[in-house]
């Protein structure tokens, strides 16, 4: 059963009728907080910190001096903001895709699969409005996972470890008011990365009544785009892939701030996703809702 056009002479003739005020934003926010998956999620992200902390008192601080080499990692127990930095490094490349490829692949299928999707259509919410609210919900829980993992991670690594300078593993340490600065870009930037995730899930959510095939099939593409980073012989094809510039904000922990390898990182994750994005909205505004 086709939904479109079959509520245009309702929407036009119902007294008071404003497209625009339609599924409010905090209504829909509030539906997908008092979802199980949103509660899980945000109890993993800061349930890592404290992780972390014990499995650094059980194992002792980490010790770079065997490969001559000093990481993040080894400077994890410096300070509360080296914490912080070193929990963003440890879940950005996998951890972290988690949550948006949940909050965005599952909030339109999610509805197909329960059948409610045609009776949001029929409250009546357009189309364009009601994927326009669930992504921009989905968008808004997708950054509040981004911030919630550091600043959890810097309360518990300043409680564990003490507030101070950012020591920076190429030597030489930022000052702590202005490592918060250096931390907030970095986790924008982050967060700009995986706005292709965040468009792959969406698209897939549009296309499909499964909302694990959504969030799955993002997260396998994001795999295949890191393996593909792996291999070197693709030379300056690499470039284009996300994946290539996803460590791009350790650039903001350097000396000197560093802006080449983010600009131009989320120069190539908003295009992708914004292609993406569209690609979700045109193919929804022709798609018959059968669920």
């Amino acid at each position: 059963m086709s939904t479109t056009g079959t509520l245009t002479g309702a929407t036009e003739s119902a007294p008071g009728y404003r497209a625009g005020r339609t599924l409010p934003l905090r209504v829909e926010a509030l539906r997908q907080w008092k979802r199980r998956r949103t509660l899980v999620m945000g109890g993993i992200l800061v349930a890592l910190p404290f992780i972390l902390v014990a499995a650094f008192a059980i194992g002792g601080p980490a010790d770079g001096a065997g490969n001559g080499r000093i990481t993040l990692m080894d400077t994890a127990t410096t300070s509360g903001a080296n914490f912080a930095a070193t929990c963003l490094f440890v879940s950005a490349g996998f951890l972290l895709v988690i949550p948006v490829a949940l909050f965005c692949g599952d909030t339109v299928a999610s509805e197909a699969s329960w059948s409610s999707l045609r009776y949001l259509l029929a409250a009546p919410v357009p189309r364009s409005r009601l994927l326009a609210s669930k992504l921009a919900v989905a968008l808004g829980y997708s950054a509040a996972a981004m911030l919630l993992l550091p600043l959890v991670a810097l309360a518990v690594g300043t409680v564990a470890y003490g507030w101070g300078p950012l020591s920076l593993p190429t030597g030489g340490a930022v000052p702590a008011g202005d490592s918060l600065l250096r931390l907030g870009i970095a986790v924008a930037f982050v967060f700009a990365s995986q706005l292709v995730t965040a468009g792959l899930a969406f698209w897939l959510s549009t296309r499909t009544d499964a909302p694990l095939g959504a969030v799955g099939g993002a997260v396998g593409l994001t795999i295949v785009g890191n393996v593909l980073d792996a291999v070197t012989a693709l030379g300056d094809w690499r470039d284009f892939l996300p994946a290539h510039w996803q460590f791009a904000w350790i650039d903001a922990l350097q000396p000197q701030l560093e802006w080449g390898g983010m600009v131009k990182g989320t120069a190539i994750s908003v295009t992708y996703a914004v292609v993406l994005f569209a690609l979700a909205f045109r193919g929804f505004a022709r798609k018959d809702i059968v669920s």
